[in-house]
């Protein structure tokens, strides 16, 4: 069984960025930026391979520091390959690059991406 996407890549942005990475915005999110949310969109699965649209938000209190963590999280997610968290991904695909987003908080600055994941069980 091929891992979920997000129980793979979450951490991994976490560990790459050292900022908190999760599947959902903690509470009181302005209070603890910068954030990076994982949530899986769609995609599709083979046998032994799984291949899932992922969208990949970030929240800082400023634009620039917005931007600046997405270029460094497009840099870093473009060349991931190799073994991550009990799974093996072959290729990372940038469906649609980070771009500014709205969100309900005017303190808190969002963009966001997609990206294709082709993963398989470690």
């Amino acid at each position: 069984m091929v891992p979920d996407i997000e129980a793979v890549l979450a951490p991994w942005t976490e560990s790459t960025t050292g900022v908190f990475s999760a599947a959902e915005t903690p509470d009181r999110m302005e209070e603890n930026l910068p954030v990076i949310r994982v949530q899986r969109l769609g995609g599709y699965d083979e046998r032994f391979a799984d291949h899932p649209r992922v969208a990949v938000d970030v929240f800082a209190a400023t634009a620039d520091e917005a931007r600046a963590l997405a270029s460094q999280l497009t840099e870093a997610l473009l060349f991931l390959r190799g073994p991550v968290n009990g799974a093996v991904i072959r290729d990372v695909r940038c469906d649609a690059g980070f771009s500014r987003l709205p969100w309900a908080n005017e303190l808190v600055h969002r963009r966001g991406a997609t990206f294709t994941i082709s993963l398989r069980a470690a």
